[in-house]
């Protein structure tokens, strides 16, 4: 239902972002950027869009604020109730109208409060205890670090998917770390547990991992 692709150099806080609601086997401009746009840090999502959110560019994955971008598989429903725990002058920024945007300022309302890692499990502390959630599985990419949240529901995946349906997996070499969910050919990959949240330095790679919540 949509694709976006944001990218984050290290060495400049700005984000590039490119998103747009159609499939991106059939977008010329997906082909163009996976192949020629030059990065050296990036986030690409494919989008299925929650039922009865529409199919348009505002509610299209990644969002951004500030140096932060973000791409989120799951659900939190209803998206409203996520609004009392999220800044009203960040509320004031959506593009659209996903549960999936206002988890994002979730974090950054509790990222400006705590710190990163901090705001991040202060986020998720907020959900799994006070709301309904299908998956809370997120990638936070920053010019210095990339975040990785590892937290779902297995018995809540959606109807007809397989039981890897909410994995994560990463493969780190020489020429980086790469995080993707199932899906991919990842034999030899190392697997992120349910509950863990992964922190990756992007100048030296090395992978920390701290609990969720």
């Amino acid at each position: 239902d949509g694709w976006g692709i944001a990218s984050v150099d290290s060495h400049n806080p700005s984000v590039e972002l490119a998103v747009e609601p159609t499939q991106a086997v059939h977008s010329s401009s997906f082909k163009r950027l996976t192949s020629e746009q030059k990065s050296d840090g990036a986030l690409l999502h494919l989008r299925w869009a929650t039922s009865g959110l529409s199919v348009k560019e505002g509610n299209t994955h990644p969002f951004t604020y500030e140096k932060y971008s973000f791409i989120h598989n799951g659900g939190i429903v209803p998206a409203e109730s996520l609004d009392p725990f999220v800044d009203p002058s960040l509320l004031a920024l959506s593009r659209g109208e996903t549960d999936s945007e206002k988890y994002f300022y979730l974090i950054i309302t509790e990222i400006k409060k705590h710190g990163e890692i901090k705001g991040i499990q202060s986020a998720l502390k907020i959900i799994t205890t006070q709301l309904k959630f299908s998956s809370l599985n997120a990638m936070i990419l920053t010019p210095t670090t990339f975040y990785i949240i590892s937290e779902y529901n297995q018995e809540k995946r959606p109807e007809g998917e397989p039981e890897d349906y909410y994995e994560l997996f990463y493969r780190k070499d020489n020429n980086g770390v790469l995080v993707a969910s199932s899906g991919w050919n990842q034999a030899g990959w190392t697997p992120i547990l349910n509950h863990q949240l992964v922190e990756i330095d992007r100048t030296s790679f090395a992978i920390q991992i701290h609990p969720s919540i």
